[in-house]
């Protein structure tokens, strides 16, 4: 009979947020953490491993509910140490019940409302998230992290600032789970584990919004405008509460010496930005030798699918946990406002180039057309023009760093579509020349 940790990792290995691909899984076992459970059938536990076969040494989160027959679920993970059933936590209502009880420590915010059951949401990389619908009352969210890192997760982090300030444009924050552990590295101390938060039933992806109006070529400069001016006040609400700072030099010549990185790593990618690449380095040294607005924690991955569009018209930022192949201690680092910008207008280009491929439905030629390239440019614009109103100021000021920041996007695109969807070069290639300029 396999043991707990032989089950795991056979089961690991097909998770998409496993990202030891290609390799046999070889996991320490760090930590297990029981959480009372609300089924007196059902033991819950928290179990922390390291990967050892990976070069990182991530720790991942597997939370297992374990029962004596077998569930008839999908989610089985295998047997464990003591002749159980092993089960997917996420996916079996005592987990999410429990999970909501820790949680909140019997907090009456929330009230009593009957649960009406739990779901798994699909489609997600790095977490899992389990949408908990109650009886005449907030519906709610459980994200549970699946790598962990000690110290705050910025998306706990940043969600509880933000809803405690009140801004409209987050969904409510109501509680945290922590666990303490011993790292890959042989590191004592604590991180996130989850988070609780409000779902907002019946709230639509604002990718799939901006798309249908591109490929129907029906205008979204006024949702455009709302949504840059929700940015503004989103900025302005993290630096009223977290950490800001004028730039040293360090910190300038710091980031600049990343996007050089990219872009190097970029024309391995992709031979074709060779020859763009003079005139890029020159826009970085040009951004580099500009007076640079204060820093200050930020969403750190903006773009359409990041947004919600709630029933009542509000644009909801989500997932402020930044991006992903970046390290904590990156993703935590306070950075110029001006690049959660940035992601927003490339992600404007991309929906009026997605909407014209799903028009045409060609799938081989990415190159923006006429009319894409209108969309896309009104949708900036407004963008542009919300997001200074509702911040008081010009952006135009830093207008030399925000060119420095989407280039910097523009040539990550380069080296994704490069090795993923070649046909998709054109996107982030077209974005290059309008900003560099004949």
């Amino acid at each position: 009979m396999a043991s707990t940790q032989e089950s795991i990792e056979s089961w690991i290995v097909h998770q998409r947020w496993y990202s030891g691909k290609g390799s046999a899984p070889r996991l320490r076992p760090l930590a297990a953490l029981p959480i009372p459970s609300t089924d007196p059938a059902a033991a819950i536990s928290l179990l922390l491993y390291a990967d050892d076969s990976d070069d990182r040494i991530p720790v991942y989160q597997i939370p297992v509910v374990e029962r004596h027959a077998r569930p008839d679920s999908p989610a089985v993970i295998g047997r464990s140490d003591a002749g159980g059933w092993l089960v997917d936590g996420p996916h079996d209502l005592a987990f999410a019940t429990s999970l909501l009880v820790a949680m909140t420590g019997g907090s009456s915010e929330l009230g009593d409302a009957p649960v009406l059951g739990a779901s798994v949401l699909t489609g997600e990389q790095s977490n899992t998230s389990i949408v908990v619908p109650r009886d005449g009352a907030v519906d709610l969210v459980i994200k549970v992290f699946r790598v962990v890192h000690h110290g705050d997760n910025p998306d706990a982090e940043l969600q509880s600032v933000l809803s405690a300030a009140g801004i409209p444009f987050v969904p409510r924050f109501f509680g945290e789970i922590v666990g303490e552990w011993t790292d890959g590295h042989g590191g004592q101390g604590s991180g996130h584990l989850g988070v609780l938060q409000e779902f907002i039933t019946g709230a639509e992806d604002g990718w799939r919004i901006a798309l249908s109006a591109a490929q129907q070529s029906r205008t979204f400069a006024a949702e455009a405008r709302e949504l840059g001016a929700a940015t503004a006040v989103m900025h302005a609400a993290l630096a009223d509460r977290l950490e800001t700072r004028d730039p040293s030099v360090g910190d300038v010549v710091g980031m600049v010496a990343i996007w050089h990185g990219r872009l190097a790593a970029a024309v391995r990618d992709a031979a074709g930005l060779e020859p763009w690449r003079p005139r890029i380095e020159a826009a970085y040294d040009a951004a580099q030798d500009e007076v640079w607005p204060q820093l200050q924690r930020i969403h750190g991955d903006l773009h359409l699918g990041q947004v919600l569009r709630s029933p009542d018209r509000r644009w909801v930022f989500i997932d402020f946990e930044g991006e992903p192949l970046r390290s904590m201690s990156e993703r935590t680092r306070p950075e110029p406002a001006l690049r959660d910008v940035a992601g927003m207008l490339r992600s404007f280009d991309y929906a009026a180039a997605a909407g014209r491929l799903g028009a045409s439905g060609a799938q081989d030629d990415a190159d923006p057309s006429a009319d894409a390239r209108a969309w896309s440019e009104e949708c900036r614009a407004a963008y542009l023009a919300g997001y200074a109103a509702a911040a008081s100021g010009d952006l135009r000021t830093h207008q030399v760093l925000l060119d420095a920041l989407e280039l910097d996007k523009a040539v990550y695109e380069v080296s994704y579509e490069a090795r993923n969807r070649p046909g998709w070069l054109p996107i982030p290639m077209t974005a290059l020349a309008r900003i560099l300029g004949p």
